[in-house]
């Protein structure tokens, strides 16, 4: 047996750091209070998240769930050394998921995984996340986080979230109501929001363009690193005074890949593109990548972020809803009735 086989290992020695874990928990734990709601029962650092349904507020409760990540423009966030924000992303992409459906947001989750777990890195994008769960109006309940190393290398780390939500059976938005003649009612979004990035980081890449270039009053980094809007205060409001027939989160594949989602059989949307001012951050991308225009929309939002669908007649008191809550929004189009499979046309 060589000298080398008979020395003492130890998981520390193998990559994986516990004392690290153990602090960071302890970092966190004030941000996690901080987003405290009612039903949050026991704090951070036990085995599950303790959250009370509140079932004396609902007949038929259902629990509405939803997981997502923020995909490659964690790579931006590593490069420009900014991990806050992408916590908020982190929120958001699952968050509206959840509100499309008329649920309340309760709870959030996080994992995050790295080769080797720096501290005050994790706790930025921890607080980032705390952030957005303020904003959807969750409670951060808990979490996880992993060393690995051999699967992540170097700096890198990932994120997934977890989320649920609440809602009355009788009140769960599904589409099935839509029919002919629905008005689409569109959100604008803050920009990509957190897709589409592996397409961006070629652009750049190719276009040898850096991020510290300056760009609509900020630099181009800043910009593709806006955080994803969070529409569920906003949203929720709008539930209170009159439920949407409908409502689209528009995540990867844009317009045409999620807007027939909520559409039943029979029915398609017609969406005219020059009803809203594109954000330039859209502009820069598809001058750059020489993108057409059909791979831009079923790759990016450009620049709607939430698509509801309303009866003809709801559409004026929908937006002054929305825009009392900070949100802009506009008429962008209608839906028919249609035999054929095709369910989205893009006027432009």
């Amino acid at each position: 047996m060589s000298e080398s086989s008979r020395t003492p290992l130890s998981y520390r020695g193998a990559g994986v750091d516990i004392d690290a874990g153990d602090a960071l928990v302890r970092a966190i734990k004030p941000v996690a209070k901080s987003t405290a709601r009612p039903g949050v029962l026991g704090e951070l650092g036990g085995f599950g998240g303790l959250f009370e349904i509140p079932a004396r507020d609902y007949e038929q409760p259902v629990l509405v769930a939803s997981t997502d990540g923020v995909g490659t423009k964690l790579k931006l966030a590593l490069e420009l050394d900014r991990h806050q924000t992408i916590g908020i992303d982190l929120v958001a992409m699952c968050a509206n998921d959840i509100i499309v459906q008329g649920a309340e947001p309760l709870f959030f989750l996080d994992y995050l995984a790295a080769a080797r777990l720096d501290v005050p890195i994790a706790t930025r994008v921890i607080q980032g996340i705390a952030e957005g769960c303020r904003l959807a109006g969750m409670a951060l309940i808990g979490g996880e986080t992993a060393e690995m190393p051999g699967l992540y290398s170097g700096a890198d780390y990932d994120l997934a979230g977890f989320a649920v939500g609440i809602v009355e059976r009788t009140k769960i938005i599904d589409g099935s109501a839509i029919g002919a003649n629905d008005v689409l009612v569109g959100i604008a979004s803050s920009g990509p929001h957190a897709n589409g990035f592996s397409l961006i980081r070629k652009i750049l890449e190719r276009s040898r363009t850096p991020l510290d270039t300056p760009f609509a009053g900020t630099t181009l980094g800043d910009a593709l690193l806006t955080p994803t809007r969070i529409y569920c205060r906003s949203l929720l409001m709008l539930l209170q005074a009159q439920a949407p027939l409908g409502m689209a989160h528009i995540t990867g594949g844009g317009l045409p890949g999620n807007v027939p989602r909520v559409l039943p059989k029979g029915v398609h949307a017609v969406i005219d593109a020059r009803t809203w001012r594109r954000p330039a951050i859209f502009d820069w991308v598809q001058e750059h990548g020489n993108i057409e225009d059909d791979e831009m929309y079923r790759t990016f939002n450009c620049g709607i972020g939430m698509v509801l669908v309303v009866r003809d007649g709801d559409e004026a008191a929908t937006i002054q809803v929305l825009r009392e809550s900070g949100e802009t929004a506009f008429v962008i189009g209608h839906t028919e009735a249609h035999s054929a499979d095709k369910q989205m046309i893009i006027l432009r």
